[in-house]
């Protein structure tokens, strides 16, 4: 029999997200898929399965979700206040939903987006080899209180498990590489652009992030005369008014304003979870350093299955303590405890 995770309250942004849909754009559709790649790799790692299992994104807040069997969760991404029937739960970590417990996710407390993930993935039907919720290209919607989302089969039993805590919150430096446009723009302003301290602003989604600053806005003389063309998810579009919005995951698969630069793919997940008003700088690589850094940052979402730990939790506070193996690899049932060495 299939369990079901029911969604008894929704936020107001959940969606489902997989790594998305690539080869697409020539059709007109970008990859799309979650916000912040890395959360997926790490539920992956907490529940011990594939990285291509969808997740629920949560957009700011989460909500409120029952399930019909007992089931293992993981809670990765922004973290955000996390409770089971009232007993609040460590982010970051692998838990047990007991059948008709209520799982509630309130706010987020230090980035933008948080992730839920269940053993076994869903199994809602692909659409173009995703499960994802391309909300901009018309595929899928939003999910909504009510909806009892199918999850697969769970083939592992492992709870309690935690990874080291991840420092791609509340913005920083972000690393980028020349774009089409980039060298339109004369130096003076490259350099101001590199020296500007901006603030994530409000408007933002996951077709691109709006960057806000002080002073004057950047422009390229040329502007004017750039004809629409290819553009990716890191570029750095030069708005009308100056301001510089980065392309995220569902940006549109053309455009015509200059683009001053592109932000490495490794660090796109730290400019999608940069709460209003943290602070960013950006800072130019070449393309060798570029191509290390990504290759290090893949190697390490790969390496994350071996910095999974096992999450220290007071027995009192554990209403499942007699479901935990306690003992297995500590006491022998062949050797005699009265029987001496030789």
């Amino acid at each position: 029999m299939t369990a079901h995770l029911t969604i008894t309250q929704a936020g107001p942004a959940l969606s489902l997200q997989d790594q998305g849909r690539a080869g697409y754009r020539a059709q007109g559709l970008t990859v799309g898929g979650a916000a912040d790649r890395t959360a997926l790799f790490e539920g992956a790692a907490l529940l011990g399965q594939s990285p291509t299992h969808a997740a629920i994104e949560m957009a700011g807040s989460g909500g409120s979700f029952t399930s019909d069997a007992d089931i293992r969760i993981a809670l990765t991404g922004a973290e955000m206040a996390a409770q089971i029937d009232g007993e609040p739960l460590v982010w970051g970590a692998s838990h047990r939903l007991p059948a008709g417990a209520e799982l509630t996710v309130g706010g987020a407390r230090n980035g933008s987006y948080g992730y839920l993930h269940v053993g076994g993935g869903f199994a809602t039907p692909p659409v173009m080899g995703s499960r994802a919720s391309h909300l901009a290209g018309g595929i899928g919607t939003l999910l909504q209180t009510g909806e009892a989302l199918p999850l697969g089969p769970d083939a592992a039993q492992d709870v309690a498990m935690t990874l080291p805590k991840s420092d791609r919150f509340g913005g920083g430096k972000i690393r980028l590489v020349e774009s089409m446009q980039t060298t339109s723009f004369d130096a003076e302003t490259i350099e101001r652009f590199t020296a500007t301290p901006f603030r994530r602003d409000a408007r933002a989604n996951r077709m691109g992030v709006r960057m806000d600053h002080d002073g004057d806005g950047f422009a390229t003389g040329a502007q004017l005369s750039i004809v629409s063309e290819v553009v990716v998810p890191g570029d750095i579009q030069i708005s009308g008014d100056g301001a510089p919005y980065v392309l995220m995951y569902e940006c549109q698969t053309t455009g015509g304003y200059p683009r001053i630069g592109s932000v490495l793919p490794c660090d796109l997940p730290r400019v999608a979870q940069a709460q209003t008003g943290a602070a960013l700088t950006f800072e130019f690589v070449g393309m060798e350093e570029a191509v290390n850094l990504q290759a290090r940052y893949i190697a390490a979402l790969n390496s994350l299955p071996s910095s999974v730990t096992p999450l220290v939790r007071d027995p009192a506070g554990m209403r499942d303590f007699l479901s935990y193996q306690m003992i297995s690899g500590v006491v022998s049932a062949a050797a005699n405890p009265f029987e001496e060495e030789s």
